[in-house]
């Protein structure tokens, strides 16, 4: 059997980017949470904010550091698979990840070791400074990588000579349409996804009794930033679509298997096996008008069909197809959790054990799995171009041959299996134990009892003492 090296090199920068990205997806959003229990711990004189502060810092410092580690291996790949992608557009991506080097991984360099260690050696100001400024550094260094990569999405302020891409304003290769948008989405995403897992951790203590003030503080923390910021990803997903749409048509065609147009509205597509061989859609359910309404905001408005590309320029629609729905499925779903959860909270009933607790305590993959949903999206709805119009990924390629890769590709699935199992089940081991009250006046007993039959056992074991 002939192997394909251009398949075998997308699959290996595939395997290595959805490793790495879940990474920075919580880590984005986990620096801000620290930064705001810091600044409560300085605000309110409570050192309590400041021990569970502590705790998310290991769980921090473990997940920074695999990021870290997984995102070094990205851009060694441009040098050993994808050489000719790096002759050809390295004039400009190059320096976009070179800006965030320097801007954003030295100024998180430079403050983690105060942030991570200066707890009982810096004051409790600088300290909280360090905290923020390790959090804005992420959101910048998420800045520079969206550029580039919005960059790829649609290329502007460029010119090709002799096959070489060329800057002539950066202001438009940085910002190009595609970005605000693009950035907005994944900032929230990253924000949501800490606060999923934040809720479940929270749920999680408070059904075992383990840290429960912690644990109800930080359930109401939560569910305050989600209630705002799920309904707010759903309202800059809905631009970022109608941007997509400007764009990118190609991509909204195949992630809606839209074929062709027949006249009137656009029905949207819920359910579908794409043929792509027969150009249709086997088992189709359709809902009349809705794919006009949410992609054009008209009744009647019209999208480009995936015949009206030819064939060699359309994406796959199946991943695509599947990996969208994924995605706006689960962000339904996060709504809905947080509408829920607020609407106990505003009642009162929020601190109650019975199924919506449970629930909240199994919500932490659905941030990771709606942002990996996101990326295969994005990235595969973008082929077969590495940069839209201008290069293909089959020609991107190094001359390199398919059993490399395949060796490479199994070393690499090898080594991550083990360094996210290794790390999985050491930050496990940090969440089972929870945080370490450090402060003299921290209570470690919960604010109230989790419930009467929770009081009864701790009045009956008392009793027994």
């Amino acid at each position: 059997m002939d192997l394909d090296p251009v398949l075998l090199a997308r699959i290996q920068f595939a395997f290595t980017i959805s490793f790495h990205i879940i990474f920075p997806a919580f880590t984005i959003g986990l620096s801000a949470w620290i930064a705001t229990l810091l600044g409560l711990s300085l605000w309110k004189r409570d050192p309590f904010y400041r021990d569970l502060a502590g705790f998310w810092t290991k769980i921090f410092a473990v997940s920074f550091a695999m990021g870290v580690v997984s995102g070094i291996v990205l851009t060694y790949q441009f040098g050993t698979n994808w050489s000719r992608f790096s002759l050809a557009v390295g004039n400009v991506v190059g320096p976009l990840i070179g800006y965030e080097v320097l801007t954003a991984f030295f100024l998180e360099a430079s403050f983690l070791g105060i942030m991570l260690f200066g707890r009982d050696r810096v004051s409790p100001g600088l300290h909280f400074a360090s905290a923020v400024i390790v959090a804005i550094g992420t959101v910048i260094s998420a800045f520079w990588i969206l550029s580039a990569n919005s960059w790829m999405q649609f290329p502007t302020g460029h010119e090709i000579r002799d096959g070489i891409a060329y800057p002539v304003d950066w202001m438009q290769v940085i910002f190009s349409p595609t970005f605000p948008w693009r950035f907005a989405h994944m900032v929230i995403a990253a924000y949501i996804t800490t606060g999923f897992v934040v809720l479940a951790v929270g749920a999680r203590w408070w059904l075992r009794g383990k840290h429960v003030r912690e644990a109800e503080t930080m359930l109401r923390m939560a569910l305050g930033i989600l209630v705002v910021l799920t309904p707010l990803q759903l309202v800059v997903g809905d631009f970022h679509g109608l941007n997509t749409l400007e764009h990118q048509p190609a991509k909204i065609a195949g992630l809606e298997a839209h074929w062709e147009n027949h006249g009137g509205s656009v029905p949207l597509v819920a359910f579908a096996i794409p043929d792509e061989t027969a150009e249709t859609n086997r088992f189709e359910l359709a809902i009349p008008y809705l794919g006009s309404l949410i992609l054009t905001h008209d009744l009647y408005g019209q999208i480009p069909g995936l015949k009206e590309f030819p064939r060699e320029n359309r994406p796959p629609v199946l991943p695509i197809f599947v990996s969208f729905r994924v995605m706006v499925g689960i962000g339904l779903l996060m709504i809905l959790l947080a509408v829920i959860g607020s609407v106990r909270w505003a009642r009162g009933r929020l601190f109650q054990p019975g199924v919506v607790m449970r629930v909240f305590a199994m919500t932490w993959p659905l941030g990771f799995v709606a942002v990996l949903a996101g990326w295969i999206t994005t990235e595969m709805g973008r082929q077969p171009w590495v940069v839209t119009g201008f290069l293909r990924t089959a020609d991107a390629m190094s001359p390199i041959g398919a059993t490399q890769i395949l060796v490479s590709l199994v070393l690499f699935v090898l080594v991550y299996a083990a360094i996210f199992v290794s790390g999985g089940y050491y930050i496990n081991r940090l969440l089972e134990k929870g945080p370490v009250p450090r402060g003299p006046d921290h209570d470690p007993r919960p604010l109230r009892p989790m419930s009467a039959a929770h009081d009864a056992g701790r009045v009956a074991l008392h009793a027994g003492e």
